[in-house]
């Protein structure tokens, strides 16, 4: 077990008329951080986190320690190289910039939540009803606010399968059908720190796209 510093707590307690109390005193090693978050004054290092797991619900602890670096000259110094650090670093450039020509990672495994007004538009865009495109083309959701109404369709009811409305052969050649009418979730997508995207792609050239997705008259489902 770590010795406590008695004189340094009695020390304390003379300068300050306040009585220190070792078991007040946190020994436990600064293990497992979490987070570190810097202002212009204090410094929070949040570390130690357990979890404990119930049936129902978690229970999550942690340790935090907060401390006014100004007043220390070797926390300033320290801090100033951080941010030294960051001033050489600040025109790096995330691994992607662009998504490869016809990636799609993003088109499958993931469900964009589509709004009254997306339905709207794929269904203008297609030709069809309001109702027709939600039937045939959304699974429904209802949400608590009524903004959106549910997520794109896959091919099969597998969530992890392609988007409906992806065209193409293969990775590489994909290309989205709706384009100009696709779900703001989709528009609003950025590639930069994409960790799904295809690395077997070039992010050099491109290709044509094929035509645009066309419903199918017979295949509507039945309200």
């Amino acid at each position: 077990m770590e010795t406590i510093d008695l004189i340094g707590l009695r020390d304390i307690t003379r300068r300050t008329g306040q009585p220190t109390h070792p078991e007040l005193l946190d020994t436990r090693p600064m293990e497992h951080v979490k987070e570190i978050e810097i202002t212009e004054e204090h410094i929070t290092i949040t570390y130690n986190e357990q979890t404990t797991r119930y049936y129902n619900a978690n229970e999550v602890t942690n340790r935090e320690w907060v401390y006014k670096y100004n007043d220390d000259p070797e926390f300033v110094r320290a801090i100033g190289k951080v941010i030294d650090l960051a001033r050489k670093h600040l025109k790096d450039m995330p691994d992607n910039l662009t998504c490869p020509p016809g990636c799609a990672e993003c088109c499958s495994g993931y469900e964009p939540f589509v709004s009254r007004a997306d339905v709207q538009r794929i269904a203008d865009h297609l030709g069809m009803t309001y109702q027709q495109t939600l039937d045939e083309y959304i699974v429904k959701r209802p949400s608590a606010d009524g903004f959106h109404v549910g997520w794109l369709r896959k091919v099969t009811d597998d969530l992890a399968d392609n988007c409906v409305f992806l065209m193409g052969s293969k990775s590489g050649r994909y290309y989205c059908g709706i384009y100009e009418a696709r779900p703001h979730d989709c528009g609003d997508f950025t590639p930069i720190g994409c960790e799904d995207v295809d690395p077997e792609l070039s992010h050099r050239g491109g290709y044509k796209v094929g035509p645009p997705f066309r419903p199918n008259p017979r295949r509507q489902r039945k309200r």
